[in-house]
């Protein structure tokens, strides 16, 4: 901040962030530290490179008023990022209700007498900012950025694990589906062991009800609706 007599500026250096083909704006406020009407006016070593607004006017008693200073777009940047443009902010002590519009330029003349207050502001540029660097999909801190893949064509431990970390809901959702194919198997293994052995018992007992002759047809009858129950109770598990 500069603190003169009549008015206080902040800042005193116009930084701007240098893009190249972009127009840059940055903000100067000043503060009235009296009890009268002064007027400003701002002025530049590059005109044409410039533009101010307001360049001209006034600030009432204890109060404030900003001024936007605004670069045209820049086509290159200078090798060491200096740059000499200067700019010079004039104030004065204005009658009591003065505006904008009984602002001269011999107001703010010293050869007429007049007591006017001045202010140099430099020009300060600066770097833009850099976005972060994208981090590649399946690389880790120190390793390489691309994902590779073992001779037998599965990942490796270390690889699985990073591909857990950047997908943790498609790996949660693929364990469940393991977990309910693993079960549905076990079921389904399960019902042919159990098919298996009533087709040994029920061989058996044919050759058993072959040598007697009382009640063979009852005893098959109710053998193959056993059958019939048991396999369908399968495929439905199945």
């Amino acid at each position: 901040m500069s603190t003169g007599e009549l008015l206080n500026i902040e800042p005193v250096e116009l930084k701007f962030a240098l893009e190249l083909r972009k127009q840059i704006s940055c903000s100067l406020q000043l503060s009235n530290k009296t009890d009268s009407y002064v007027a400003f006016k701002v002025k530049t070593t590059n005109p044409k490179k410039y533009c101010v607004r307001p360049n001209t006017g006034v600030v009432s008693p204890r109060s404030t008023c900003d001024v936007i200073v605004t670069m045209q777009a820049q086509k290159e940047a200078p090798s060491d990022m200096q740059c000499k443009d200067k700019f010079l902010l004039q104030s004065i002590i204005a009658n009591h209700g003065t505006t904008v519009k009984d602002i001269t330029p011999e107001m703010f003349s010293k050869e007429a007498g007049h007591v006017v207050e001045e202010c140099k502001l430099r020009v300060v540029y600066l770097s833009p900012p850099q976005p972060p660097s994208p981090v590649p999909e399946g690389s880790e801190e120190g390793g390489s950025p691309r994902g590779s893949v073992s001779d037998n064509g599965h990942f490796s431990a270390s690889e699985s694990a990073v591909a857990s970390r950047l997908f943790p809901e498609s790996n949660d959702k693929s364990t469940e589906a393991k977990s309910l194919i693993a079960k549905l198997t076990e079921e389904k293994n399960a019902a042919i062991h159990q098919n298996n052995k009533l087709r040994q018992e029920l061989e058996l007992l044919r050759r058993e009800a072959s040598k007697s002759q009382g009640g063979v047809s009852f005893m098959l009858v109710i053998l193959i609706g056993l059958i019939g129950i048991i396999l369908g109770y399968i495929m439905k598990k199945a």
